[in-house]
């Protein structure tokens, strides 16, 4: 298993791109490791290996951007159980692993919609934040989401969050909700009345987003 470690590693060498590791490390992308290689790439390099959940849980471990990356893509979906789930959460380290994971990995699987409900139901930030996020993957894939998902407990929780000082929190919030008051009008009109003082805020950030989410929803028909 090492030895394939060491084989992908070699891969990530010659792929690497000290330009976009330096930019993203101007941008905040904190990794301990980051060889700069570009998602279409990874994905490319990942069809080279044999989805392993052995070898993903070894790359996951690793403090490599590009390693954590290829373990969302090579873990086998009907191999990770919700437990794995629960301490995977806990451990992104960035919102690009957070969007890769979603992705990649917890989009298929079967009980992706009771993450939801619990990752959105955290006391943790970021843990509300990756249950947002993959709610919104879950609309963009229809996925079928099942009765245990109470979606107008979760807009009311997103649209509080939507005050929070976290940009990536209100991020997730703001994208999910977009998803849901596209998918029904009854949702689109309560979304845009719990937001309305969002409207003539002196803050430029909830002005921004109630812009944003009322021009989603304006020519909605229902």
């Amino acid at each position: 298993m090492h030895e394939i470690l060491q084989q992908i590693r070699t891969d990530l060498r010659r792929s690497m791109d000290g330009m976009a590791s330096k930019s993203m490390r101007e941008k905040g992308l904190s990794y301990k490791l980051n060889f700069g290689v570009d998602i279409p790439r990874l994905r490319q390099l990942s069809k080279k290996y044999r989805p392993d959940a052995r070898l993903a849980e070894l790359l996951w471990l690793q403090e490599t951007r590009e390693l954590k990356i290829l373990a969302t893509l090579l873990y086998p979906a009907d191999e990770f159980d919700e437990e794995k789930a629960e301490k995977w959460v806990r451990e992104i380290p960035t919102h690009e692993i957070r969007e890769q994971a979603c992705m990649n990995l917890f989009q298929k699987l079967s009980f992706a919609d009771n993450l939801v409900q619990n990752w959105s139901g955290s006391a943790d930030e970021e843990t509300r934040t990756s249950g947002y996020w993959l709610l919104t993957r879950l609309l963009i894939m229809k996925f079928p989401l099942g009765s245990s998902l109470n979606i107008d407990e979760l807009a009311e929780k997103m649209i509080a969050d939507l005050n929070s000082d976290s940009y990536f929190l209100r991020l997730s919030a703001q994208n999910a909700l977009k998803f849901l008051g596209r998918s029904s009008k009854e949702l689109s009109q309560k979304i845009l009345t719990e937001i309305q003082d969002f409207q003539t805020s002196d803050e430029a950030v909830k002005n921004e987003i109630y812009d944003s989410l009322s021009f989603e929803f304006i020519d909605y028909s229902g």
